[in-house]
């Protein structure tokens, strides 16, 4: 019923709800709070149609609701940049301007010390506009996916491993002119590893990577409220 109630929802939101990073396995109790301050470095990430690839850089602060024990809501709102590089052409360098996004997760698993939990994130970057050969260039990056994370605790420690589906798009403006680039149609499916580390008991750092479908790694600290 869980995970039927999380799929309907998220496909409700679908056609706004992008996503980056997963954020482990741990979620809020019902009608609580966390609070994190989060870096998210995109290494690199193909483009399709020859269009090269992109990297980007994003900070945030965010904030997670337990609407359940086993389902939370996740908002955030930062900044971020894009540098995307065309095949045989110089890199497009779009500087730090607004960035935020939000998603839902749900506990389908949870027994003592494993976990499993299913989610669905987003986020939306969109940079200052930048002059290339004197014609504006503007560009949007929109990131989304589909996870689904296991976790083991054991002593103070909590590290998890799981899998998504993601999609990012290149959505850019030359003049006037726009054209929507999504990322590498065979590269959809990745590698999520990260791991929790307790500082007090509502204080912890979350560090997470991810590989094939992207190169990637975020690092946050939490706090429960």
């Amino acid at each position: 019923m869980r995970i039927i109630l999380c799929i309907l929802l998220s496909l409700f939101f679908a056609t706004e709800l992008y996503a980056a990073p997963c954020y482990g396995t741990k979620l809020p109790e019902k009608h609580r709070f966390f609070a994190n301050l989060e870096y998210y470095s995109l290494y690199n990430r193909y483009l399709e149609q020859g269009s090269g690839k992109m990297r980007s850089q994003q900070e945030f602060y965010g904030m997670s609701f337990g609407v359940f024990d086993w389902l939370s809501i996740d908002l955030k709102a930062g900044a971020g940049n894009i540098k995307q590089r065309p095949e045989n052409s110089q890199e497009i360098r779009y500087e730090t301007s607004f960035a935020g996004g939000y998603g839902l997760r749900a506990k389908f698993f949870d027994n003592d010390k494993i976990k499993g939990v299913l989610g669905f994130q987003h986020i939306s970057v969109h940079p200052k506009s930048t002059h290339v050969n004197g014609v504006k260039n503007k560009a949007i990056l929109d990131d989304w996916q589909w996870s689904l994370l296991g976790s083991y605790s054991f002593k103070n420690l909590t590290p998890y491993l799981g899998t998504r589906w993601s999609r990012v798009d290149y959505i850019h403006w030359v003049g006037e002119d726009r054209k929507r680039i999504m990322s590498e149609y065979g590269k959809s499916f990745g590698l999520i590893y990260g791991i929790d580390i307790p500082l007090t008991q509502k204080l912890w750092i979350n560090i997470e990577g991810s590989s094939f479908d992207s190169d990637a790694l975020a690092a946050s600290i939490n706090y429960s409220f």
